[in-house]
């Protein structure tokens, strides 16, 4: 009889994991939020250079931590940021156009560390 006990079952419900940006905010989908396991903090980190972004979960009360995941009674799995601030520095160092336009960055899970990285160069227009 062959040994399974190595394997897992792959969870089809996930999805890829990516957010979207347009000019009214950005959006986490569930694959983002169910990957790292629905995390109700995270850090937004950003590396200009590269044009990168990850969020990382952590502790509330972690300096600087945001507010991510929070259990609804609708059952919604995604994660919507609102802050102009934040458009702004993602317009500011990426170049687009999201007044006009919306954007998709697909995510890479990097499990051991907790986090989700996006490479903003990747980014797809999908307007």
């Amino acid at each position: 009889m062959f040994d399974f006990s190595e394997f897992k079952e792959f969870d089809f419900s996930e999805g890829t994991p990516y957010f979207s940006i347009t000019k009214n905010g950005i959006t986490f989908n569930k694959g983002v939020v169910l990957k790292l396991g629905k995390p109700s903090h995270v850090l937004l980190l950003i590396n200009e250079a590269g044009k990168q972004i990850a969020i990382k979960s952590c502790a509330e009360g972690t300096p600087r931590c945001n507010t991510f995941y929070k259990p609804n009674d609708r059952g919604v799995l995604s994660v919507r940021w609102n802050s102009k601030d934040l458009l702004s520095t993602f317009q500011a160092l990426t170049g687009w156009d999201i007044e006009n336009d919306a954007y998709r960055v697909e995510g890479q899970l990097l499990k051991d560390e907790g986090a989700m990285l996006f490479d903003l160069n990747a980014a797809e227009k999908v307007s």
